[in-house]
């Protein structure tokens, strides 16, 4: 069992490696605006994010239909709403809700 001051001194260390973790890129990036490659990342991560997090999120679902529409239907609710108002917010929220309801009452 790790003692109270080990403890504090676990937690500071993994604050100043998250901290510098979220700092590093604007550090290193600071004065590149027109770059090539950057332009090219900035827009296309957001789609290979999605696409990572779709993969994700359908990975290990069962044959079964029940088991893919809480999945399908949260995605496919996100999509409509970040098509319809282009909100991250609202189609998060509303996909998220989406994906539970269905969960609760297919589950």
């Amino acid at each position: 069992m790790l003692s109270t001051s080990q403890t504090m001194v676990a937690v500071a260390v993994v604050a100043v490696i998250t901290f510098s973790c979220r700092l590093a890129p604007f550090i290193l990036l600071r004065g590149r605006r027109n770059n090539a490659m950057l332009d090219f990342l900035a827009r296309t991560m957001p789609l290979g994010v999605m696409i990572v997090l779709v993969a994700y999120t359908l990975q290990g679902l069962g044959t079964s239909l029940l088991s893919w529409a809480p999945a399908v239907g949260g995605i496919g609710a996100t999509a409509a709403l970040h098509l319809w108002r282009r909100s991250i917010a609202l189609s998060l929220i509303g996909g998220t809700g989406v994906y539970v309801a269905l969960s609760l009452a297919l589950g």
